[in-house]
């Protein structure tokens, strides 16, 4: 089963990691990362970009709205995720308990990712999203 962690931190919590040696938090996260791959377990992993560059479309509007970041009231930001593929929700949260970049104002969601063969697979789109998946090798 797959399950993407969700790196997520408050404002403090990022300004305090702006504080630790670049060079060194590379090589936590490295070695973390190295664990997961040599467990056969990871899939993906990537950072965010910093909340300001981004932007929200909002959809309680016609036509929707753009808004530039940040984002007002938003209280933990989500910072980055790792997709795991492992056996069970129980071992996600093992992986997700020794994340590198943890502390006070972290928080790491889990969520299972759902695969196409969860959904009618007599559906026209399904189909033609498994065939998109095949011929780009995803399946």
């Amino acid at each position: 089963m797959k399950y993407m962690l969700i790196m997520r931190a408050t404002d403090e919590a990022y300004a305090a990691m702006g504080e630790v040696d670049h060079d060194k938090m590379i090589e936590t996260v490295g070695r973390f990362n190295d664990e997961l791959i040599r467990a056969g377990v990871l899939l993906a992993a990537e950072g965010l970009d910093d909340a300001e560059e981004g932007v929200v479309v909002d959809y309680s509007a016609d036509p929707p709205v753009v808004s530039d970041g940040p984002y007002g009231e938003t209280k933990e930001l989500f910072g980055g995720f790792y997709i795991l593929n492992v056996a069970s929700k129980e071992e996600a949260v093992e992986w997700a308990k020794r994340l590198p970049a943890a502390g006070p104002g972290f928080k790491t969601e889990i969520r299972r990712v759902t695969t196409i063969d969860e959904f009618p697979q007599d559906n026209e789109w399904i189909q033609k999203e498994r065939a998109w998946r095949e011929a780009t090798g995803q399946l």
